[in-house]
Order: C-alpha cells, then structure tokens, then sequence
C-alpha cells in the first residue's frame, strides 16, 4: 500500500480562454508537511479548490486518489467528510461571532433541535487549548488579532476531525512573533498524525519547515522537492519558480548621489483617534531627498503606517501636530486631496481594502486618483482614460489580457502594479510605499524592486514601509528605525546590519 495520503494525477482546469492546470500532478506523503511553490497565477489556489471541492468533479480533467482510492467531491462538504479541509487566505470567519460560534458556524453542537451553548462552549475551550489559544470561547472573533483568527480557524478545522489541513498563505499577514507559534503548531499537528499542505512565498519558512515542497510554474508541474536533500536549496526552488536563476534577489542599482530635499517632517505627533491620551507618533522628524529611497523599519506596533496615514491627508490620528515641508516649503495635508496636490502619494499597505476597487477593471482603478487629469467639461474622457491604463499596463508590466479586466481576478502581484499604476498617474514627487510586496512572490518582488529603482533613478523621493528587513538593506539608501512611535535611528544602508536595527527598532524610550 502506497505511504500517500494523497494523490492528484494530471490535473487540467480550464477557464474561457485560459488553461489554468495543464496535467497537474502531485503526491503527498502521509503526516508531512508539504510546501507548494510558485509565482502569483501559477495555479497553486486553483489546484487546491480542486482539491477541496470548490471546482467539483466535472469541471476539470484529471483523478483524485485518497488513501490509494479513487476519490469524486461535488462540493465542499464532500471533501470535509473525508477529512480534507482547506483555511484561505481571506480568513473566513464572521467578526460579530464569538470565538465558539464561528469554530462551529455550520457544524453546530445540537441536542433536540436546540444548540447546546455549554457543550459549544466547552469543546470550543478545548479546541483552543489544542492550538495554544488563551481567549474565552465566548470573546468575538472581530476583537482578536489577524494572528490569532488564524488559530481559530485551525480550531474551526480541528473540530471537523481533519486529516488534510491545507493552509493558503498562513503567515503572509502576521507578525515573526505569530508565525513562529503558527509553525510550532503546524510541527506539533504533524506529530500527531494531520497532513498538512502550505502554500507559501515566504521561502525561509519552507526550508525551515516543509518535508516536501512541489514548484508549480505556469500552470504546470516543474518538479518535488526532499527538503532533506542537499539539492533542495532556494536557489533551486527559485528557479523553478521564475524559470530563470535570480543571481541576486534584488536588482543592481547604479551608484547616485540624491539631489535636493523633497520632503521632510518635523516634530510630527499624532494622538490614537479612539483612546484619549495615547500617544501613536511622537514627535517624529525625517527627511527625504531627490533620487533616494529611505526606508522605514519597526516593529508591529511601532506607529510606522500611522505616520504614513496622518501625513497622506490625516487618514489617521487626531490632535495631529508638526510640520511638513515639500521642496523646502512649508505645506498643509489636511485631506487626501491637499496631499495629492502638493505631490504627495501613498500606496496603503492593505490593497483590497483602501488600495483598489476590485470590482472594478483595471482602466478606472488606474485613472481613480486622477480624474480631473482625463476631464473635460466635468466628464471623464473615456478614450483617454484606456491610453492611461494602457500605458500602465505596459510600464509595469501588467498581466492582464486587456485593461477592461476586473482587479480582483488578478493576482496580487499584478494588483500591486495597479496600484502603483493609480500613484503614479498622479505624478508624484514623494512616493510613500507601505508594505509594496506584502503576500506576492520573489518574481514579481523583483519587478517591483526594479520599479523602484526606476522611479528613483527619475529623481522621484521614494519612502518604503516594510516588515521585511533584508528587504530594506537591499533597496534603501538610507533607513530610519522607528520604536513607540518614536524615530530611534537614521542608518546609512550599506552599514546597516539586521542586529543593528532590531536593536535601534527595540530601542526603550530615554
């Protein structure tokens, strides 16, 4: 008898117009832990929906295999009856619910026609003992954290007596603190007996957990890796990604000397908009110059988006205090459209929410921040406004079959460059970027980074927020460190150290 728990054998999903799947296949070993790899759209998302039933038996080629036999899901509910059960990246879980409801929304603890609130309760308590969660079952799941909504949704699994446990990027929206428990608790899950399939970008975190990783690229299998082997290096699961070595994860940049100062902020303080007296930024000042990309770096909670916010247009904070100069005058951003004018944009760090429309298509995400730009007569130009999304489709390089497609079926890299699409159409003179690569893969980073580049090397001022730090020492030139709401450093780039600025980002008040 076969050690696989699960087999998928030439899988091929087709989609109008697209094949999203060609001859799939992949084998997974019982109680490991098994990595899928590959660009945004390489078909890792559609593979699993496969897998758990939301594309049922019918709509796509190929054969399942379930402990050795042949297995048909219809729906959803067929594939958890099996013990197969897939978290998504868009946690779902209802935020006026509490903790037990939404572990058994569906699945509900009944005795006579009536739910059992004890028995709901106790069990959910239970359950959140068994993933290292100390929250009352009865606390509404909109009050947690992204990190621990992960966790209940791993509770949510346990209870459906899963064997399966497929997790669609578990750490892309959590902190190190987090992400360290969450793959302590996938190890220990391991150990007792669960299977888990991880969709990842974040290669570190393969190589330190995975048993297994398959390398999916255009919709295709390149190849599985024994993680326990010396071949399987990150050079290797990088190439089959892109299908070419990056030699360096970062683009060359040439060597330049930053021009004048574009921006700069003085004694900026920002209040917490809820909790009188609390203090989010304080005083914090920083600077930067024609042609330079300065990054900044802090902890969660350091306050480091809420700069960003309070200055674009005071989107957050109350009782906002200090000075903003652009090009060496003073200026006000009291609303999002005073920053604009004065050159100023901001790329948020949370695209589906505040960055783009995604119901929408790529022309009137593109065109949004600057309508007045396409108007004549208070009405928009239309055949104006597709030669702006087409020229941003083509800058940036844009995946897309035509700029009428909606933004919400591409994938995040590409929805990314739309955004960036939309600042730049604005004509900025300081670019704030807030997370630019949270949740996409190392190729389309390296565009971006390359974009970048670009931007700076136009003599654009470019301000990166980013949880990553070697990717602020690969793309800065210069870094501040913010600690409380408080700048504790500003290091020159090619001396800075991931030590040294973790000591400047921990750094207690004096």
């Amino acid at each position: 008898m076969s050690d696989h728990i699960l087999e998928m054998r030439s899988i091929t999903k087709r989609f109008p117009g697209v094949i999203a799947l060609k001859d799939v296949s992949l084998a997974v070993r019982s109680g490991e832990i098994h990595a899928i790899c590959g660009e945004n759209g390489a078909g890792k998302s559609t593979l699993m929906k496969v897998l758990s039933g939301v594309y049922p038996t019918g709509t796509y080629e190929g054969e399942i295999h379930l402990d050795g036999e042949p297995v048909t899901f219809g729906s959803i509910n067929d594939s958890e009856a099996r013990g197969i059960v897939i978290i998504h990246q868009e946690l779902a879980l209802v935020p006026h619910l509490s903790v037990a409801e939404n572990i058994f929304l569906g699945n509900e603890r009944a005795r006579r026609g009536f739910i059992s609130w004890h028995e709901t309760n106790a069990r959910a308590a239970d359950l959140l003992a068994q993933v290292g969660l100390d929250e009352n079952p009865t606390t509404p799941i909109g009050s947690l954290g992204v990190g621990k909504q992960q966790l209940v949704e791993i509770a949510k699994a346990l209870s459906k007596d899963v064997r399966l446990l497929i997790l669609d990027e578990p750490t892309a929206a959590l902190n190190d603190q987090d992400s360290k428990h969450l793959l302590g608790l996938m190890r220990t899950l391991r150990d007792r007996g669960v299977t888990c399939i991880m969709i990842s970008h974040k290669l570190n975190e393969i190589a330190e957990i995975a048993d297994s990783t398959t390398v999916i690229r255009d919709g295709s299998t390149i190849e599985t890796l024994d993680m326990s082997s010396s071949d399987a290096t990150t050079a290797r699961i990088i190439r089959g990604m892109v299908g070419r070595d990056l030699d360096h994860l970062f683009p060359e940049r040439e060597s330049r000397e930053p021009g004048e100062e574009v921006f700069r902020l003085e004694d900026w303080t920002v209040m917490h908009p809820t909790q009188p007296g609390r203090v989010v930024v304080d005083g914090a000042g920083l600077s930067v110059r024609a042609g330079e990309v300065v990054g900044i770096a802090g902890l969660m909670g350091a306050g480091r988006t809420e700069l960003a916010m309070s200055v674009f247009g005071q989107s957050y904070g109350r009782d906002i205090r200090g000075r903003v100069f652009m090009h060496g005058k003073e200026i006000r951003t009291r609303t999002v459209g005073e920053a604009i004018e004065h050159g100023i944009a901001y790329a948020t760090e949370d695209r589906k929410t505040y960055g783009l429309n995604l119901i929408e298509d790529i022309r009137r995400n593109v065109g949004a921040a600057g309508l007045r730009k396409m108007a004549r007569g208070g009405w928009v130009d239309g055949n104006k406004e597709i030669a702006v999304a087409e020229k941003y489709r083509a800058d940036l390089n844009i995946k897309a079959p035509s700029v009428m497609s909606v933004v919400g079926q591409l994938s995040g890299g590409n929805q990314q460059k739309v955004v960036l699409g939309k600042w730049l159409f604005t004509e900025p003179d300081l670019l704030i970027l807030d997370e630019p690569t949270r949740g996409i893969d190392v190729g389309a980073k390296y565009e971006i980074y390359t974009i970048i580049n670009q931007l700076a090397e136009s003599g654009k001022a470019v301000l990166v927020i980013s949880s990553e730090l070697p990717e602020l020492l690969g793309i800065c030139d210069r870094i501040y460190t913010l600690s409380a709401g408080r700048i504790t450093g500003d290091v020159d780039a090619e001396r800075a150290t991931q030590e040294g600025l973790m000591e400047l980002m921990t750094k207690e008040k004096d």
